[in-house]
């Protein structure tokens, strides 16, 4: 399993696609920095093809003022969760 990371905002970049595109049924995808743009409900639609494999992080959520205002769908982890999900990846991908 690999875990893709993604920092950008899929309303200013198309690198989303790329990471999306390049991942396998198993693989996870974490939005960080300006990513946890994508983790709102009015452009959730990017990731649609990866339900229940989508995390955001909360440090910059919060540092962009958007917790609380994720899409339901999307997995919410702490810097403890974002070790983690690295601890369990066999690889890290970041996309940028």
């Amino acid at each position: 399993m690999k875990l893709h990371i993604v920092n950008r905002s899929p309303a200013s970049s198309q690198v989303y696609a790329q990471a999306v595109t390049a991942m396998a049924p198993d693989d996870r995808l974490l939005l960080i920095e300006d990513g946890v743009q994508g983790a709102l409900p009015q452009l959730i639609r990017y990731y649609e093809d990866i339900p229940g494999r989508l995390y955001a992080l909360r440090e910059d959520l919060e540092a962009r003022g958007l917790v609380g205002r994720c899409d339901a769908s999307v997995q919410v982890v702490d810097v403890d969760g974002f070790v983690q999900l690295t601890e369990e990846a066999d690889q890290t991908v970041s996309w940028y």
